[in-house]
């Protein structure tokens, strides 16, 4: 064992001791240690702070679909071209239910008629449909005339006479004569007026009626009736009632054409005047109108 091993314990730890009081003296002259700052990039990052949420604005009330239909009709916001439909569809409209009526009213008269009066108002179309087959028949008659005739000249002044024998009494320059019917409408109220009268003339032109004469005055084409005081004025001439119609054509079909329901002889009998028909076999119709010369219309062939 060497020396150093040898020495006892008691001498070791008084070494020990000697030398932990040196170091003991030592420390406490020396400044006591600062601990280093830890480096910015070493620190740990911060979070960001929440963001204070801002308040949200009161959801609107959702609306009903009945409240989303009347927003958007109301106001209304009208442009031109809807406008300019709105009143066409109008019209048509307005057209069509004026149709629809005078097509119900005429109905409801049928409706109402009797049995003698719907054969009576067939029959009058019947005769009316003949009466053109037969005015077809005739002018075809005349063309074919005129293509086979050997003298086309003499042919054509045949026909340009019976023509103008036929104008004269539709214009009322020359007299005529032949079958028809008579009528008489008294008015001892004097509730007939201008359109009563001029609705019989339109009835008995579309019966077949080829001259017609109302107390002396001739109606023609441009015939024109007019409320005159107590009477009425017919192209111009004041006539009084009773009022007397002179009419040329069949007889069978003139008197039923103002006998229908509804018609001529109904609606003045509603204003309280008598109507009388009387059927003959001689009719004349003698009132003339002066020809007149047209002022501006010229034949196409001159």
């Amino acid at each position: 064992m060497s020396d150093h091993d040898d020495k006892p314990a008691e001498e070791r730890g008084d070494a020990r001791d000697d030398s932990a009081e040196s170091g003991n003296g030592l420390r406490k002259e020396l400044p006591q240690e600062v601990p280093a700052a830890a480096p910015a990039a070493e620190e740990a990052p911060k979070e960001p702070e929440p963001r204070q949420a801002e308040p949200k604005p009161d959801p609107e009330p959702r609306l009903t679909g009945r409240q989303r239909l009347v927003q958007g009709v109301w106001p209304p916001r009208v442009t031109r071209a809807q406008l300019i439909v709105a009143v066409l569809l109008f019209g048509l409209g307005f057209g069509l239910a004026v149709q629809v009526a005078s097509n119900s009213d005429s109905d409801s008269a049928l409706r109402g008629a009797r049995q003698e009066d719907l054969v009576r108002i067939l029959d009058e179309l019947d005769d009316r449909t003949q009466r053109l087959e037969d005015e077809k028949q005739g002018l075809e008659k005349q063309r074919d005339e005129l293509e086979n005739s050997s003298d086309q000249a003499e042919e054509a002044r045949k026909q340009t006479i019976e023509k103008e024998r036929q104008l004269g009494i539709l214009a009322g320059t020359v007299a005529a004569q032949g079958p028809g019917i008579t009528m008489t409408i008294q008015d001892t109220k004097g509730t007939v007026e201008a359109d009563m009268l001029l609705d019989a003339i339109q009835e008995l032109r579309a019966a077949g009626a080829e001259a017609i004469q109302v107390n002396g005055v001739r109606v023609v084409a441009g015939t024109y009736l007019t409320d005159s005081g107590k009477g009425v004025g017919v192209d111009g001439n004041k006539i009084n009632a009773p009022y007397r119609f002179k009419v040329i054509g069949k007889s069978q079909d003139l008197e039923p054409a103002l006998n229908i329901p509804g018609g001529v002889v109904q609606t003045l009998e509603k204003e309280q005047a008598t109507v009388t028909i009387e059927r003959s076999t001689d009719i004349v119709v003698d009132a003339l109108r002066a020809a007149k010369r047209p002022d501006y219309a010229r034949s196409s062939s001159q």
